[in-house]
């Protein structure tokens, strides 16, 4: 196949990409049997007038000659010949009494570990704490009904972990060659084709309910097991200082050899009674903020400007950075979902956590995301689980200023700004349930954080008209955006640095910040376990 990279096309033309690949490559009508869309991405930026465009990367099949096309046109840096995919490596299946790894956690991490796992034949067990989706499912509606908090099955808690209640993105800074399979795999698991290609790809929160449930259904058809309601509450070592048996619900032991834990970043207790057991952990740098809402079509116009609301252009989307380099401090937008709502991601007893999620189609008319301002190490005790003491501080400061029943503090920008408090002028209503106290958000966040939201706010009115307007609407608190500690490991081996054994995977761990690069962190670290076991064929 040829790849043609860079390929600016209008938004609007609606010639097939088959003519418009036969005019970029210069060949006749009907030359071109196939196109594979590889990236497509939006360009709306103007220059002197011209139209918003999509960019392509293209690969694409043609009747002909291939040598003598790229022969004619191989002064043109955008076109080559497509690059072949890598054979991934395979695994004989593990001897004869060997014990089943045990992987922690059904979040992305988890998932993607336990199934290259089974594909290898190495019939993982999967202990998670909290229910399955379905369930899960039911008890959050409850829960954002009024209907009375749980804390083992939640936002942060069950089958999917965090990311299946978000947006669903599937952005990620990582650059690996497994993304492309675990893109495919979500495919093949029931995700939208589209994601494959665009550039910024999301699932949406209903969907990817059902896929992790297909993910699910698959390592057990490999052989798996997948256990609900199973926490993993104590491990033991040997003498050797590695692991040698898990404690499940404080009652259940069972022997193991390797353990991958993707606890997911919101697994406190865990991280206690890991550092407790003496596992090597560190503090690190996470951010606190709040959730703020806007119209979409703001969004959507500031972006778009007069092409807003036209059926194929997406919602929009921003990113918006303000940093101060006296203070040493940044605040930026995180995880804006766009047509989503705000939505309540306790996971203890008389905390207030937010959190962003949108479905597939993204129609609730409304745009959210966090503002988030960094919080580092030194902000805290001086402590490596310092930073979770510091989060829940927060986040019942957040339950009491929105007057309990999990109820969210907000406040407009305007009342934020002129340091006030009490307007209910709300450019848009508040999605957060169970329900919201227009209060003083200064109660829940730490002054730093205050100050800087309040100059990065006028800031980002600059860059997007009508974003600091005096009605919009901010709700606290956001505070699990990351994990505010890392399991300390081994680079190549992914295995802690004081149990062998014990691979500490995700964002949990500490080593991943997202859907995308958890799951190829699980990966990487299940391919570590089944290099270091020779078994390659």
């Amino acid at each position: 196949m040829i790849r043609i990279q860079n390929f600016s096309v209008s938004f609007d033309d609606k010639r097939s990409l088959a003519v418009l690949a036969e005019k970029r490559l210069e060949l006749p009508p009907h030359s071109v049997s196939g196109v594979v869309i590889v990236r497509k991405a939006i360009d709306a930026r103007r220059y002197k007038g011209a139209s918003i465009k999509f960019i392509y990367i293209l690969d694409v099949t043609v009747d002909g000659n291939e040598k003598k096309i790229l022969s004619r046109l191989k002064k043109d840096k955008n076109i080559g010949p497509a690059p072949i995919k890598p054979m991934r490596k395979k695994y004989l299946p593990p001897n004869d009494g060997d014990l089943p790894p045990i992987v922690v956690g059904f979040g992305p991490a988890g998932m993607f570990a336990a199934l290259t796992l089974a594909r290898a034949g190495y019939r993982p067990i999967v202990l998670e704490r909290g229910r399955d989706v379905d369930s899960r499912h039911a008890d959050i509606q409850k829960f954002w009904s009024g209907g009375g908090f749980t804390p083992k099955s939640n936002v942060q808690f069950g089958e999917g972990g965090a990311g299946t209640f978000s947006d669903g993105k599937l952005t990620t800074r990582v650059s690996d060659p497994l993304i492309r399979e675990v893109l495919e795999d979500f495919v093949e698991a029931g995700a939208p084709e589209d994601i494959k290609y665009l550039h910024k790809p999301h699932i949406g929160t209903d969907i990817l309910r059902k896929v992790v449930k297909n993910i699910r259904k698959e390592i057990i058809r490999l052989g798996g097991q997948v256990r609900f309601e199973s926490q993993v509450t104590g491990i033991e070592k040997n003498s050797d200082e590695a692991i040698s048996s898990i404690i499940i619900n404080d009652s259940e032991k069972i022997p193991v050899s390797a353990v991958f834990f993707g606890i997911g970043h919101s697994a406190r207790d865990t991280y206690h009674m890991l550092y407790e057991a003496g596992l090597h952990m560190e503090a690190k740098p996470f951010a606190v903020g709040v959730r703020i809402e806007h119209p979409q079509e703001m969004i959507d116009r500031s972006q778009y400007g007069p092409d807003a609301g036209h059926e194929l252009l997406p919602v929009a989307d921003y990113a918006l950075t303000y940093n101060d380099k006296e203070l040493g401090r940044g605040a930026y937008s995180f995880c804006m979902c766009p047509g989503g709502q705000v939505v309540a991601a306790a996971s203890e007893e008389g905390g207030v956590v937010t959190n962003g999620m949108s479905n597939y189609h993204r129609d609730s008319g409304v745009a959210n995301s966090a503002l988030l301002v960094t919080v580092n190490t030194s902000d805290f005790a001086d402590h490596p689980l310092g930073g979770i003491e510091f989060q829940r501080k927060w986040e019942r400061a957040a339950f009491k200023a929105g007057g309990g029943e999990y109820y969210a503090p907000v406040q407009t920008v305007g009342d934020f700004l002129q340091e006030k408090s009490g307007s209910e002028s709300f450019l848009t209503k508040p999605s957060y349930h169970p329900g919201v106290q227009a209060t003083d958000l200064r109660q829940c966040l730490p002054g730093f954080v205050s100050q800087m939201l309040k100059d990065a706010l006028p800031y980002f009115g600059r860059k997007i008209q009508g974003f600091d307007d005096a009605g919009t609407v901010m709700t606290g608190i956001e505070s699990r955006s990351s994990a505010p500690c890392r399991i300390v490991r081994n680079r190549t081996s992914y295995q802690s640095v004081s149990v062998a054994g014990l691979y500490p995977i995700g964002e949990g761990a500490g080593y991943a910040g997202g859907i995308m690069s958890a799951a190829v962190d699980g990966i990487n670290a299940a391919l570590a376990f089944l290099e270091k076991k020779g078994h390659t064929m």
